[in-house]
């Protein structure tokens, strides 16, 4: 099985997100035998923006680097993501890697009835940081902008875990912290749900 590890916060060590997708990786890896781990920091090692140079891959290094960032992409059977909220959505850096994701063809296609996904089956885990409290928000276009991508490419196993109001004090940042490790995913609870 493998799963593929993605961070997008710019926070380095003091980073909610970084610490929680952490949590949920390694809380994998004891529950999942010989699990395979693939991991992109999109901070350190971030993905360009698309350009028209990108899309007629004039460049041979960044058309070999989407490539894999696609491949791995296709390849993991469970995305953890670690997406803080950036001004209300989500870093450009996760929407850059995300231009990459989408290729028409390999996570989707258009046909004479819509769209139809081409990347479904995999269960995709998002850990959402954000400084203010924005759950059923309409100044939220983080969780609902993910929710669109991810069914776009035919994903429909998408689960948030979120820490929230993390700007309020340092009490609140403490608490959504527990709240959010207190509710981590595992992979028992896929594995219930789906029987």
């Amino acid at each position: 099985m493998k799963l593929l590890h993605i961070d997008a916060s710019v926070l380095g060590d003091n980073s909610v997100s970084r610490h929680l997708t952490a949590a949920v990786v390694a809380q994998f890896k004891q529950q999942i035998d010989g699990l395979q781990v693939d991991y992109r920091d999109l901070d350190a090692n971030p993905v360009p923006h698309l350009r028209s140079g990108s899309l007629a891959k004039t460049d041979p290094a960044e058309a070999a680097d989407a490539e894999q960032v696609l491949e791995q992409f296709l390849a993991a059977d469970i995305v953890v993501i670690g997406a803080p909220m950036y001004n209300f959505s989500v870093p450009s850096t996760l929407k850059a890697w995300i231009d990459r994701v989408a290729v028409a063809g390999r996570t989707f296609k258009y046909t004479e009835n819509g769209p139809v996904g081409l990347a479904g089956g995999k269960r995709v885990i998002v850990v959402s940081s954000r400084g203010g409290i924005y759950t059923d928000s309409p100044a939220d276009f983080q969780e609902p902008f993910l929710r669109q991508t991810f069914a776009f490419w035919g994903i429909n196993d998408i689960e948030f875990v979120r820490a929230e109001g993390i700007a309020y004090s340092p009490q609140h940042r403490e608490d959504a912290i527990a709240g959010a490790l207190a509710a981590l995913p595992s992979h028992e609870t896929a594995e219930v749900a789906a029987a």
